[in-house]
């Protein structure tokens, strides 16, 4: 026979052991008062509701590193691989980034719509020879600062502050 200290653990085991069975299914039914939610089917005209799964974290998927292939590595190719495939920029991880957004910091490795989220539209613009981004800092109506964010596919490559 069981202790209740034992029953206890046991239950708590069993729990974790079945997550989906704490998950229950949602339905919406019409009645004359109005619309009405149930864990059970309340009627036929019941409708099945599909909740979407709403997790605490970012939504900085496109800051991901791109997925490795599991297939192994051709040894007879003599062709070095580029460090980084063009059009990518540096992983940041989402912590990170989240960081540096709330901060309005931009850093090596953005991409454009993360400057953007961080600075804004740029005032000014340059494309050639390289893509710049220019933003002012004023303090009190005065020029206090220039920023100078440079991009190299779609990435940064640099960030330069300078006094006007």
């Amino acid at each position: 026979m069981l202790t209740s200290v034992a029953r206890l653990r046991f239950l708590l085991i069993l729990v974790m052991a079945f997550p989906a069975l704490g998950w229950a299914q949602i339905y919406r039914c019409e009645a004359g008062n109005g619309t009405r939610f149930s864990d059970q089917p309340c009627g036929e005209d019941s409708e099945e509701i599909t909740v979407r799964d709403n997790r605490i974290g970012g939504s900085f998927g496109q800051n991901l590193p791109p997925q490795q292939s599991s297939e192994a590595p051709n040894i007879e190719e003599d062709e070095p691989e580029p460090e980084q495939a063009e059009g990518t920029c540096r992983f940041i991880n989402s912590t990170d980034l989240r960081r540096y957004l709330v901060r309005e910091q931009v850093v090596k490795g953005m991409t454009k719509e993360h400057v953007l989220k961080a600075f804004g539209r740029p005032p000014e613009t340059y494309p050639t020879p390289q893509e710049t981004w220019v933003y002012q800092t004023k303090y009190y109506g005065a020029l206090y600062e220039l920023t100078y964010v440079y991009f190299r596919d779609g990435c940064v490559e640099k960030v330069l502050y300078r006094k006007p």
